[in-house]
């Protein structure tokens, strides 16, 4: 699904969940999946200070992966159990796919800490393998969620159903960690899903992404991605 040309009506227009923007979301989970190993794999031996500020975005992300999937449990699933009953093993798959990516984010939080405390080659090369199982495990969730279940969750849930999904997402990121998520989703929407996602920011919220959030996150991503153009 796409927001350009004729796909790009919104759920007022449509009365259908507006189901693209999941699609965005995902290219955060998608990119920031990809850079955490390569992070990990540029810290210099011993340098726990930049240890310490990887490991400080590797929970932002593993926080914000956890609140997506959670609102997915609590507010998809079940709906589709009950109105989508002949796709229920479609269902079960995602719940099983969630069940497996918690398990390699559990091997993750374990290798976290242990890495960060001494930030020595062998545990981190081994927090960079994990999170390399977990992307693989992740990608394959998202590509069939978007295939399979996107489509289901158009047809079968109301915009206020879905419009809850992203705000329960929302309400569990510290709100300190809110401009920073903003600034994730941007990073890759082309202009209109920019508008779009901009467009149920409040108003207050706006003002300060365009004040001071943008730069911060930018400030962010400098600071964070710059050893990865010595790979």
């Amino acid at each position: 699904m796409s927001l350009n040309s004729s796909s790009h009506h919104t759920p007022a227009a449509t009365g259908r969940p507006h189901v693209h923007e999941m699609v965005v979301v995902h290219r955060v989970f998608r990119r920031e999946s990809a850079l955490l190993p390569r992070l990990v794999r540029t810290v210099p031996e011993g340098d726990t200070a930049r240890a310490a500020r990887v490991r400080a975005v590797l929970d932002d992300y593993m926080t914000g992966l956890h609140h997506h999937h959670h609102a997915e449990d609590e507010l998809i699933w079940p709906l589709l159990r009950s109105r989508a009953a002949h796709d229920e093993a479609l269902v079960e798959r995602m719940t099983e796919q969630h069940e497996a990516i918690d398990r390699t984010l559990a091997a993750v939080a374990e290798w976290a800490p242990v890495w960060e405390r001494s930030a020595d080659r062998i545990p981190g090369e081994e927090l960079a393998l994990t999170l390399d199982a977990h992307r693989t495990a992740l990608l394959a969730h998202l590509d069939e969620e978007e295939r399979s279940v996107l489509p289901l969750v158009a047809e079968h849930l109301t915009v206020a159903e879905w419009d809850l999904v992203g705000q329960r997402g929302m309400e569990g990121l510290p709100k300190n960690k809110r401009l920073v998520a903003l600034g994730a989703i941007l990073e890759e929407a082309t202009p209109e899903e920019s508008a779009y996602f901009l467009g149920k920011v409040p108003l207050v919220g706006r003002l300060l992404w365009r004040v001071v959030g943008r730069r911060q996150y930018e400030a962010l991503c400098r600071a964070m991605r710059a050893p990865l153009a010595g790979e």
